[in-house]
């Protein structure tokens, strides 16, 4: 039933929280890429919750480009090997790297940039579809 090996500091809201505000995401962006059910309301909530459900914390990580189990055993000693080997994009789980570094971190942020500037234009184009049938239900 309850997992033995479960990390007693690992809080999952807490690290859902730090990952999107390092990926400079908004709450409101977050809810928006989760659908018509979620507003920003409710990832506040989430984020304050110790265990986060499977299927929700899996969408979350696929939303932020990020592997669950990153969300799920996040704690401050393994930060700097998960930011590792996602900048490197090593398919292994080595906190340690002797070789060059192969992808450019730079790149890696400019792409999560690109990608945050296409969410919100989308968000924007929703808005604008809403504002528009409003205008003509008032009509």
């Amino acid at each position: 039933m309850a997992h033995t090996t479960s990390n007693p500091k690992i809080h999952e809201g807490r690290n859902l929280k730090r990952f999107r505000e390092l990926l400079s995401l908004k709450q409101e962006a977050l809810a928006f890429e989760l659908g018509e059910d979620w507003n920003q309301q409710k990832i506040s909530l989430l984020e304050q919750r110790e265990k986060i459900d499977s299927d929700i914390l899996e969408q979350v990580a696929a939303i932020l480009k990020i592997p669950a189990e990153a969300i799920r055993n996040f704690d401050e000693d393994q930060a700097i090997n998960i930011i590792t080997n996602t900048f490197n994009d090593s398919p292994f789980g080595n906190s340690t790297n002797y070789g060059p570094v192969h992808s450019n971190p730079v790149d890696k942020i400019m792409q999560l940039h690109e990608e945050k500037i296409a969410l919100y234009e989308r968000m924007l184009k929703k808005k604008d579809e809403m504002m528009g049938r409003l205008e003509r239900l008032v009509k």
